[in-house]
């Protein structure tokens, strides 16, 4: 975005330049975030793990960007026209939402906050962030009046994502088994 300030390329209404930009990085990163599971269970490439923290914080930036971008040069901070065009127009709703529904997953982003919780409830509250994908995905085809190619497209990637998570968890197929190398124990007598 800065290079494209910089070279004049913002187009005429530089704030909708910069508020679907930031709010597409927002579903890019969260579909990635969401996409290290399953490539790393598919490759067995485990040290992928290491990037799904990071990922899930570019998106929680970006969607701050994207709702910073609409709170000062949409709205120039009038809390009450922010809560009726909130109230007035669903897709700000939904994507309102969305937002705030990232902000603990942000939060608990650290070891500490993962060790301060405990390993299921941190998980559990880590499940949120299919709501928000869901969320943010909504939010962009509701804001699409004509061509909806994108906002369907992030949907079909989202329903790859999701439908993958119900395939492992529900079929007897999708469930991985753990290698063992070790051969089998004899039978007791």
């Amino acid at each position: 975005m800065l290079w494209d300030w910089r070279h004049n390329r913002l187009g005429a209404n530089p704030v909708e330049f910069v508020t679907r930009t930031t709010g597409t990085l927002t579903l890019i990163f969260l579909l990635l975030g969401l996409a290290i599971t399953p490539l790393r269970k598919l490759t067995g490439y485990n040290p992928l793990i290491k990037y799904r923290r990071m990922i899930g914080l570019f998106a929680f930036f970006y969607g701050a960007l994207h709702l910073t971008t609409y709170v000062w040069f949409d709205m120039f901070f009038h809390v009450t026209e922010i809560v009726q065009d909130t109230f007035a127009r669903p897709f700000i709703l939904v994507g309102m939402v969305s937002f705030l529904l990232m902000i603990p997953l942000a939060v608990t982003s650290t070891n500490r906050m993962i060790k301060r919780l405990g390993g299921k409830r941190w998980s559990r509250l880590h499940k949120t962030v299919y709501a928000v994908a869901l969320g943010g995905v909504l939010h962009y085809y509701l804001i699409v009046k004509a061509d909806t190619t994108w906002p369907l497209l992030f949907a079909l990637v989202l329903a790859i994502l999701l439908g993958y998570r119900i395939w492992v968890n529900y079929s007897d197929e999708g469930k991985t088994k753990p290698l063992s190398i070790a051969p089998p124990a004899p039978p007791r007598r």
